[in-house]
């Protein structure tokens, strides 16, 4: 049992005034202004600082490709098959990579781990805390997502190497393809479910295809791979064709068409980034940190992500700071790192803000974490002080 003490409280949800939070059993059991110490309680005294719920990153692959390491640590692309939704990063995370440890230094608690964006469709998504040793234990929920990409990554994967796809054409009708054929395997097999088995042949499994009903069923997103506002416009209609949940993550060029997407906000939600980075291919051209900002102002929920490692992860609060910098409001930038990308990944029951019965993942600071010069002083991860300065 824990009980910070003193601390200026920012709960996102509920207002920000000084008082205490106690911890029991890996949840927040209380806050308030002053909470009486329960005996054999370990009392952090937390008085000139911030608190925090712990950050998270909407979007990176971590564990995927870990630090230091070229083709031995690079497990996020299979780039042997265009369309792999069957693979999930549970089977590829590696906890030890030094990544980790810095993010919950960083104060970010909470990821979402995803495949890359060679494949048209590269695989499931994972929601897990950044502090343990053994991954199955650190996940919040999986799958959150299934990852599909469009644009210049897909096509220089296999378009150079004289497969399909060579174009946004192919991309397109490649996920039709596929979702058509997903929505046919399920008719089947609710058919069979449904039927005298004596009468009825059991369809033939089909992991790839098993593995998007969760998708067609819109228990889960998809999780689109999107920079130019061409490639945003046509993830958008396949969702709407198939009718399918979707969250357009980069969106690079959304500032651009910030009209268009008022009129989708409630559907589909919008994680911006990695804006910490070069304008390293032509669907980057439009790259800016007004990006967040613009679309924020407009009335439209945005997450922020570093896509670590592209940025590396303990720089999150520092893309919220530029973001501000750059005409974001600083609460949609606190949301933007906490309850939208926790909405958006549906994981909101456990984390994302400072409420009792939630997973007690808190972050004392020393100073505005979106500021430079601050620091971590406390990282709490279910109920566990995993870090102090």
């Amino acid at each position: 049992m824990i009980l910070i003490k003193n601390g200026f409280i920012n709960t996102v949800t509920n207002g920000s005034f000084k008082g205490d939070i106690l911890v029991n059993d890996g949840k927040i059991e209380e806050i308030g202004e002053s909470i009486q110490a329960p005996e054999e309680c370990e009392i952090i005294d937390a008085e000139g600082k911030e608190i925090y719920p712990g950050f998270i990153d909407a979007h990176t692959h971590m564990g995927l490709w870990e630090s230091g390491l070229g083709f031995e640590g690079a497990d996020g692309n299979e780039e042997t098959d265009p369309v792999t939704p069957h693979l999930n990063p549970i089977d590829a995370i590696n906890p030890m990579d030094e990544s980790f440890a810095d993010a919950y230094k960083g104060g970010i608690t909470s990821v979402c781990t995803t495949p890359g964006s060679a494949n048209i469709i590269g695989g499931q998504c994972i929601a897990i805390k950044t502090f343990g040793k053994r991954i199955d234990k650190m996940i919040i929920k999986n799958p959150v997502a299934v990852k599909i990409a469009f644009g210049e990554n897909p096509k220089s994967c296999y378009g150079q190497n004289e497969k399909s796809p060579q174009t946004r054409m192919a991309i397109a009708a490649t996920l039709r393809e596929t979702f058509k054929k997903a929505q046919d395997y399920m008719d089947e097999m609710n058919f069979y479910s449904e039927s005298d088995e004596n009468d009825v042949d059991k369809p033939e499994y089909d992991m790839k295809l098993e593995s998007l009903i969760p998708v067609l069923r819109r228990r889960i997103p998809l999780k689109a791979h999107v920079h130019r506002a061409d490639d945003i416009f046509t993830a958008i209609r396949i969702a709407k064709e198939f009718d399918l949940k979707l969250t357009l993550d980069h969106c690079t060029e959304g500032h651009l068409i910030v009209d268009e997407l008022l009129e989708e906000k409630e559907d589909y939600p919008i994680i911006v980034g990695p804006s910490i980075s070069d304008k390293s291919k032509p669907e980057l051209r439009n790259l800016t940190f007004e990006t967040a900002g613009i679309l924020s102002n407009a009335g439209i929920p945005v997450s922020l992500m570093t896509d670590h490692p592209e940025t590396p992860i303990q720089y999150l609060p520092i893309c919220a700071g530029i973001a501000i910098k750059n005409g974001m409001k600083r609460e949609e930038a606190l949301k933007a790192v906490t309850i939208n990308p926790a909405k958006t990944l549906g994981i909101l029951d456990r984390v994302g803000s400072l409420e009792e019965g939630k997973d007690a993942d808190i972050v004392i600071w020393y100073g505005n974490p979106f500021e430079i010069s601050s620091n971590v002083e406390c990282t709490i991860i279910d109920g566990k002080i995993v870090y102090r300065k």
